[in-house]
């Protein structure tokens, strides 16, 4: 019975969480909100973590009700991310690594989001969509790898989003998604976008910088509202995911899909999808904002799943105290470039 704890802080969400044999023991997370209108820089972000990374790794022992002594390996978010944040949590997962003697393992943040949601839900091999603020990615498992079926090939969805929040000066409070969202329900009019589908990848900055110039003309001659346009623009690129999906799960033969990443949380999305797989007999799987938007519980799952496998194959013994050479961090770390060796 291994008892994992993850540290993520790729982004502007620091969390800690501790997991034992698929079981959340605690998922503590604080958050970088900026002022409405500005996003978040690396270096403010990393102070955000800096400053909070000692309170959250305390609570989470707390909520959990153990130890040091009872935790059986540490790991963090080697990447994908913002390197600054990347690396100071990685530095305080290393010295706690170091301090309790315990096994420390790098963790791809993807493959985070798609082991917890696998926890979570219960879905055995569906196709996944990952959706978030820094990457958008249609993905399938095959032959011990995470096979990316097509992806964003400028800017992400989420990113999309949270730059049309701001020119919209919606708060960041809890989350400029999220605000959107709220705000498209009121929408009643669907403004024409840019629809970019190529093949199985999609584009979304031409659509932004379109929807930018129009919310400012047409906001200004009162021919539609912030509402409007919030409800145009979620219309507009969930179509573009769900057509691409869809094109994943024909070629897989796949019956599942399931949605991570933090735009997995939007109601809307999962509505979208769920109408075009029930279509097919199918089913849609998704997870609420504990373990949909970026934590720690969903790192130390994926280690967790990491670190049985190395134990079963011999890697190394559960004594071990690993030191920090192999302890890197990479802002460019695809889904596909991890060994998925804990799956059959």
């Amino acid at each position: 019975m291994a008892t994992v704890i993850g540290f993520e802080g790729s982004a502007n969400k620091l969390g800690i969480g501790i997991i034992r044999d698929g079981v959340v023991l605690s998922n503590v997370r604080h958050t970088y909100i900026t002022p409405p209108g500005q996003g978040f820089q690396p270096k403010d972000t990393a102070k955000h973590h800096r400053d909070h990374i000692l309170p959250v790794l305390k609570q989470a022992l707390k909520d959990a009700g153990i130890s040091p002594a009872q935790i059986d390996c540490v790991c963090y978010t080697k990447g994908p991310g913002m390197g600054a944040p990347l690396v100071t949590v990685a530095v305080v997962a290393r010295t706690v690594s170091q301090l309790w003697c315990k096994p420390l393992l790098g963790v791809n943040h993807c493959i985070g989001h798609i082991e917890m949601g696998r926890l979570i839900t219960g879905a055995v091999n569906p196709t996944v969509l990952y959706v978030s603020g820094g990457n958008t990615q249609v993905i399938a498992y095959s032959r011990k790898r995470y096979r990316i079926f097509g992806e964003t090939i400028d800017i992400a969805v989420g990113n999309c989003l949270d730059r049309f929040a701001r020119v919209l000066k919606l708060s960041n409070d809890p989350s400029p998604g999220y605000n959107i969202e709220q705000l498209a329900k009121k929408g009643e009019k669907y403004i024409e976008l840019p629809y970019t589908v190529k093949g199985m990848d999609v584009s979304f900055s031409g659509l932004l910088s379109y929807i930018e110039s129009v919310a400012k003309q047409k906001l200004e001659k009162g021919e539609c509202s912030q509402a409007d346009l919030c409800y145009s623009l979620q219309e507009t690129v969930f179509a573009m995911l769900v057509e691409t999906t869809e094109r994943a799960m024909a070629h897989c033969g796949s019956d599942e899909v399931l949605i991570v990443g933090g735009v997995g949380c939007n109601e809307r999305l999962q509505e979208m999808m769920g109408e075009m797989v029930s279509e097919r007999g199918g089913r849609v799987y998704a997870i609420d904002e504990r373990y949909c938007i970026d934590n720690g519980a969903m790192i130390a799952q994926a280690g967790a799943e990491m670190y049985s496998s190395l134990n079963k194959s011999g890697g190394w013994g559960t004594s071990d105290c690993v030191g920090i050479s192999g302890s890197w961090c990479t802002q460019r770390y695809r889904t596909d470039e991890v060994e998925v060796t804990w799956r059959h």
